[in-house]
């Protein structure tokens, strides 16, 4: 079970939590769970309940390490996903992690929203958005590519997408490809597409577009320009 729970996301950076785990009990968890390391482990409002946080990926055990819980923590007062909560700041501090250096990025001229797109230049909707890409920038929409090519390693999809990073223009590159246009260039190496397509498996990412939103929201699939901004405008007033 427990390397069911710790995949390919001990890869992966944590953050340090700021509530403090008693030591004797974050021993006890360790011995456990020794691939957790301390700063992974954090109280929840639930007495006796501590969080495991390994990247997005969040379980709840009990405070001698019998007890392993999957799902959400739900505070019912308030009707807030507690777990949800912080799995999106999971995903931001992972792609924070990634670095918009690794990113192929469209700026509008004033920004009121960034989003990060896992997409795979062979993806009917993922086509479609990027034509729309001009309507996204319009309404503020900042788009901060991360290449997902469904069809996995060594397939065509996959080497497009290293080709798309590999060219002196990659923003030019990744539009023409999207067009199913063929490019010229070669695979190199060292490219981001393996770290980012991992980073989406670990999101629970299984068809693109996938839109991680400002605060870190997961939403699937294509959401039409005005609606998104809609959407987003909202997430941020609420």
């Amino acid at each position: 079970m427990r390397r069911l729970l710790f995949p390919v996301l001990l890869g992966l950076s944590a953050s340090a939590f700021a509530a403090d785990v008693p030591e004797a009990i974050a021993r006890q968890l360790q011995q456990t769970f020794p691939e957790v390391r301390p700063e992974q482990i954090s109280p929840t409002p639930v007495p006796g309940l501590f969080e495991l946080r390994v990247g997005p990926q969040i379980a709840y055990v009990s405070a001698d390490g019998r007890y392993l819980v999957r799902g959400d923590i739900i505070d019912v007062k308030s009707d807030t996903n507690l777990s949800e909560e912080r799995r999106a700041s999971a995903r931001l501090a992972a792609i924070d992690d990634i670095g918009e250096s690794r990113m192929i990025i469209f700026t509008p001229k004033k920004v009121k929203h960034t989003i990060s797109v896992f997409t795979d230049v062979d993806c009917g909707y993922c086509r479609k958005l990027h034509r729309q890409i001009n309507d996204y920038l319009a309404q503020g929409i900042r788009v901060r590519y991360l290449f997902f090519p469904r069809s996995g390693p060594n397939t065509e999809s996959w080497t497009k997408a290293e080709k798309v990073w590999c060219s002196a223009d990659r923003a030019d590159a990744l539009t023409r490809s999207k067009r199913g246009e063929a490019l010229s260039g070669k695979a190199c190496s060292p490219n981001p597409v393996r770290q980012q397509y991992e980073l989406g498996l670990t999101f629970g990412v299984t068809g693109t577009p996938a839109i991680i939103t400002d605060t870190g929201e997961l939403l699937p699939g294509y959401v039409p320009p005005a609606e998104l901004a809609e959407y987003l405008d909202g997430n941020k007033t609420s």
